[in-house]
């Protein structure tokens, strides 16, 4: 959903550029449910006396502003880290994450919650705050650099925002992480690679604005405030475009933010930035079937590399552009589950480009990956407390291991 006709390639390569085939034609290169409460069991004589458990109490729920958020207290479905044992294996970590995170008609917010709801998975959604501020009132939006109300993106309907706030309503109650995708997604020229890390910083703070302040800008009255407290839920973010990383850094860090995903990488096992204040979790060059180069693990990249910005292929290539998306998803998976555990990022936006494809590559992905053992399908939330709780030392080990090493002698003599 993205205004992404000015995204540029990331991570692909001259090589990768080059090959683009006209029209959108083949390329080769050589070489290459809501769960329900079960009724209550019919009591015997025997039972009348007992005493029934109760549930645990609740903290109170504390309303925020404009009662358009809430601290409800710690976030559901979460599990204490624990720190990996002499000579055991690490997990593989898998982190699914979505730019933009609106609800359109196409439905592709609730497909993907109930998605992981079948598998057990927690995902990160990073929200864009226009997708909650109504084009009736986008004066309110002051970016840097630019008119107020100007958007490379646009607004959504009111629908549309109403629809937005149910899934991060139901999201987060589910396990998953509301980050964020800033607001306009300027790319380019004219974009956030421009911005100081005060402009930054007044970005930030109109993306929390717009998320706290929905029930004031939207005027809707039939919505329960968001359950979380956006000030302690914010961690992390992804740029639009990967760009203007740098002069975001030191404002994440006097944020107090723990990690940022918009750089562009390879599996290796995460290091820490900014002086050790965030964790550096990029997306990822994985294998791209058919080619010698790599490609970013990213929906828009595969897309351009098959096709360039051109959403609507010819209908006859799709199958194979399908297959070939999720099978460079799978060979990323596979070269680090099978070597160095890295964890692995994956990137996505709620679109139907080339009549949905992506989507349906990795919903593949996660039905395929889903169950392995060790695997774990988290939110970078969830991924940098695992981080956070480890020795040190272990993972400074495991960061020698390069894209596709596996340890010398195996895990029990490694770490």
């Amino acid at each position: 959903m993205d205004a992404l006709s000015r995204r540029t390639l990331l991570a692909a390569g001259a090589a990768g550029a080059a090959a683009l085939a006209a029209g959108c034609g083949a390329r080769t290169d050589p070489g290459v449910g809501q769960a329900t409460t079960p009724a209550p069991a019919p009591t015997t004589p025997a039972e009348d006396h007992a005493v029934v458990p109760t549930e645990a109490a609740k903290p109170p729920v504390t309303l925020i502003g404009d009662s358009s958020t809430s601290d409800t207290g710690p976030q559901p479905g979460q599990t204490a880290p624990e720190a990996l044992r002499p000579g055991q294996r690490p997990p593989q970590f898998v982190v699914f994450s979505w730019d933009g995170a609106g609800e359109l008609d196409n439905g592709l917010f609730e497909r993907f919650r109930r998605l992981a709801r079948e598998h057990d998975a927690s995902m990160t959604f990073f929200l864009s705050g226009l997708y909650l501020l109504p084009e009736s009132r986008k004066d309110l939006y002051r970016p840097p650099q630019h008119k107020a109300g100007a958007s490379d993106i646009g607004y959504l309907t009111d629908q549309h925002i109403h629809d937005t706030l149910e899934n991060v309503h139901a999201a987060w109650l589910e396990g998953h992480e509301i980050g964020t995708h800033f607001n306009g997604h300027f790319c380019g020229a004219t974009g956030v690679g421009k911005w100081s890390p005060e402009e930054w910083d007044s970005e930030i703070q109109q993306a929390m604005d717009f998320v706290m302040n929905w029930r004031t800008n939207t005027g809707f009255t039939d919505l329960p405030a968001l359950p979380f407290d956006y000030r302690k839920e914010l961690i992390g973010s992804r740029t639009p475009c990967l760009e203007g990383q740098r002069n975001l850094l030191p404002t994440a860090v006097k944020r107090g933010w723990r990690y940022d995903s918009s750089g562009n990488g390879t599996q290796i096992w995460p290091q820490r930035i900014q002086g050790g204040a965030l964790w550096d979790l990029p997306l990822q060059s994985i294998p791209f079937p058919g080619h010698t180069f790599q490609v970013l693990s990213m929906d828009y990249n595969i897309m351009f590399n098959q096709c360039g910005s051109n959403t609507k292929a010819d209908p006859a290539l799709r199958p194979g552009f399908q297959t070939q998306a999720r099978d460079a998803y799978l060979m990323g998976f596979e070269r680090a589950y099978t070597t160095n555990r890295a964890p692995y990022v994956i990137g996505n936006h709620f679109e139907e480009w080339n009549g949905g494809i992506y989507m349906n590559a990795v919903e593949e992905v996660i039905r395929t990956i889903a169950g392995r053992p060790e695997v774990r399908l988290v939110s970078f939330r969830q991924l940098v407390d695992w981080l956070d709780a480890q020795d040190q030392a272990v993972l400074r080990k495991l960061q020698t291991l390069g894209p596709g090493q596996a340890p010398a002698g195996g895990w029990e003599t490694f770490l």
